[in-house]
């Protein structure tokens, strides 16, 4: 009776260690950093809601949108996202102080597609020495593709450079002996793209007769507009943000002037830049675009720009489907779900990064055909790719191939 009795009481305990080493087993496979848990997995995110960009809000908006829909299936692995977006105004020094808000008080475990070049620059240092993610900003300077020196920021949008260069071979190409005349925001944005400019003119940067820089302060551009026509040029090029651009478009045709026009893809959305400036004076002028355009018939029956608008009908019944910023927001969170879902139940700072430096020529359903997202751990410049377009009668209208921003040589 008593060895039966020890015997039981053996098995119980060796059970009771193998179900507690099986437990420790599975939970030894879980790694977390702060913002995540067995139940949740927190992004911090900065966006101007307000003002002089604030016309790219709809892009946090689009992104919460996203979110909300994965965490109606069930979330991420079984983990319901926390998208904590913040409202910096486009100002770097409040960028700042929500960056050390979503770190240190609301604790998130990244920090994903915070808008705005000044505004990531400010925040840049602070969190490669915290080394939080700073995934995929919205901002297209050079700067986010510098792995070694900041090992914690990637971009995701092309860069401002490379979609300079294409609009310069497009130049050499079509008007080969025309002058330039540039409007460009007062900040690495606008210094970014220019560079881009003048670099994919090599020798013949002489071209650009007129340079005028304005400050996202300013009320109006009117007077810069009026300077760069006593230039006399053959082709005006605007690297602009939405609202800046809407007014330059809107003033060339009050002055009933008609240079060939370049606008920069950030301020080539149909609802916030196109229509406001006029339809009318929108007519002939030429951007670049890495994504599908809602607006475009041959998308009509697209199945990722349907479930785009689904999306937006369900989640976000308030935003303009033709606002390019509104798919940009739905493109970058498709980005973020995706490398989330890889980094399976090691949530960690260092799995995040390493997931985001792997993507390979991964394909989403709003980017047009032929532009895919690809990373390294040497190389963080997600998409590379673009394709050129004409604004006609209400809408985008694509042309050319699908073209590669680098120069011979790179």
């Amino acid at each position: 009776m008593f060895t039966t009795t020890h015997r039981r009481v053996g098995a119980a305990l060796l059970g009771l260690a193998l179900a507690t080493a099986t437990a420790g087993s599975a939970s030894a496979q879980k790694h977390y950093d702060t913002g995540a848990s067995d139940s949740e997995i927190k992004i911090g995110n900065i966006v101007p809601y307000s003002g002089p960009a604030s016309a790219y809000g709809v892009v946090g908006k689009a992104m919460g949108a996203v979110f909300k829909k994965v965490n109606d299936e069930g979330g991420i692995n079984g983990r319901k996202i926390n998208f904590i977006s913040y409202d910096d105004a486009y100002s770097p020094p409040k960028a700042v102080e929500q960056a050390r808000k979503l770190i240190e008080s609301d604790e998130v475990l990244l920090l994903f597609g915070t808008l705005g070049t000044a505004s990531n620059s400010a925040i840049q240092k602070y969190l490669n020495a915290k080394k939080v993610p700073q995934l995929f900003v919205a901002t297209g300077a050079t700067k986010w593709n510098e792995p070694k020196s900041f090992p914690w920021t990637m971009g995701w949008l092309p860069s401002y450079q490379s979609e300079s260069h294409i609009y310069a071979k497009y130049l050499n190409k079509e008007k080969p002996a025309g002058k330039i005349a540039v409007l460009y925001q007062n900040d690495d944005m606008g210094k970014d793209y220019l560079k881009g400019l003048k670099d994919g003119f090599g020798n013949a940067a002489s071209r650009i007769v007129a340079e005028e820089s304005y400050e996202v302060s300013e009320p109006t551009i009117e007077s810069h507009i009026v300077r760069m026509k006593s230039s006399n040029p053959d082709v005006v090029v605007f690297f602009t943000t939405p609202k800046f651009g809407a007014q330059a478009i809107k003033k060339l045709g009050e002055m009933d002037w008609k240079p060939m026009t370049i606008i920069s893809n950030v301020s080539a959305s149909t609802a916030s830049v196109m229509r406001p400036a006029g339809v009318d004076n929108a007519q002939g002028v030429i951007s670049a675009s890495y994504a599908k355009d809602v607006g475009d018939p041959q998308w009509a029956d697209d199945p990722g720009i349907g479930a785009f608008k689904q999306l937006l009908a369900k989640y976000l019944p308030e935003a303009n489907p033709v606002d390019s910023s509104a798919l940009t927001g739905y493109n970058m969170a498709q980005t973020m779900v995706e490398v989330l879902k890889r980094c399976g139940d090691d949530l960690t700072r260092v799995n995040v990064m390493k997931q985001a430096a792997g993507l390979k020529a991964f394909a989403q359903d709003g980017l047009l055909p032929g532009v895919t997202l690809t990373t390294a751990a040497d190389d963080f410049q997600p998409i590379e790719q673009l394709q050129l377009m004409q604004f006609k009668g209400e809408r985008w209208q694509l042309f050319g191939d699908v073209m590669n921003g680098e120069l011979a040589g790179q």
